[in-house]
């Protein structure tokens, strides 16, 4: 009888010290597969609102169309920064960076040039502004080629069609009213027409 309990307690030190290594094995191999932090998922992370430049309405470190943002991993959460360690954050802890897209500005107001547009265009100070010259000059000269190019050019610049003759960018309200065009390229997916 006392060589039976002995077995019984002896099976039951073998499984406790089984399960152990097992679990000991198991979290070791959690800890060394730790995704990074910066492949954290959805609802994971929250990124900090970029510090907005008053002047051009832009990321204050915006540099070639591209800012970063702060982002603070959930409470909780688990994950490996970028110098390899494992850390477990808290929600105050900033994890990684993002980066975000910002826009080229170099100091033509949205609001201005369509102001201009609408109560100077047959002036042409609209297009001078914008760095048209020759086109300012000659819609001065037509007195806004009779109203019609002055209706015209004030459609294309409220459109944002129209836009500084550098190649940059309107300065609009970070949070206003942007534009975006849309532009079909060889990775657009185009839906094929049923055929009745």
């Amino acid at each position: 009888m006392a060589s039976w309990r002995s077995l019984v307690r002896l099976r039951s030190v073998l499984c406790s010290f089984v399960v152990y290594c097992v679990y000991s094995r198991f979290r070791l191999v959690l800890a060394e597969e730790a995704d990074s932090c910066e492949s954290l998922g959805p609802g994971q992370y929250l990124c900090k609102d970029p510090k907005i430049d008053e002047a051009t309405q832009e990321p204050e470190n915006c540099r070639d169309s591209m800012a970063w943002v702060e982002c603070l991993p959930a409470p909780n959460i688990s994950c490996r920064l970028s110098n390899g360690t494992e850390f477990r954050f808290s929600g105050e802890e900033v994890g990684f960076n993002k980066t975000i897209s910002c826009r080229n500005v170099s100091g033509y107001s949205y609001k201005v040039a369509v102001a201009l547009s609408l109560f100077l265009g047959w002036l042409g100070a609209d297009r001078f502004y914008l760095g048209y010259p020759a086109l300012g000059l000659l819609k001065f000269c037509t007195v806004g080629f009779c109203g019609i190019g002055t209706l015209i050019d004030f459609i294309l610049i409220a459109m944002q069609i129209v836009g500084p003759a550098d190649g940059s960018d309107y300065i609009v309200d970070y949070y206003g009213a942007r534009l975006t065009r849309l532009s079909i390229s060889n990775e657009t997916y185009r839906k094929p027409h049923l055929s009745l």
